[in-house]
């Protein structure tokens, strides 16, 4: 989204609301030139194991031998 710079200046803090909810770049223009971009804060994990809980799936056999020659073999 592009937004020119008095426009921004005049509602800076509804724009800066819009980017938090969104998680949107806004590109700030002057004369319709790109000169800033408005980003959202990346948050960081609140730790470090188990972060990712939830994120994968097994969806076959992980157990069972493949019956496969691994290079390792030879």
């Amino acid at each position: 989204m592009k937004v020119a710079a008095g426009e921004f200046k005049a509602k800076c803090l509804k724009f800066i609301d819009q980017v938090n909810k969104t998680h949107e770049v806004l590109v700030i223009t002057k004369y319709g030139v790109p000169k800033a971009q408005l980003v959202p804060v990346s948050e960081k994990p609140k730790q470090l194991f188990g972060f990712m809980k939830g994120s994968a799936s097994i969806t076959g056999d992980i157990i069972s031998p493949i019956n496969e020659k691994w290079d390792a073999d030879k």
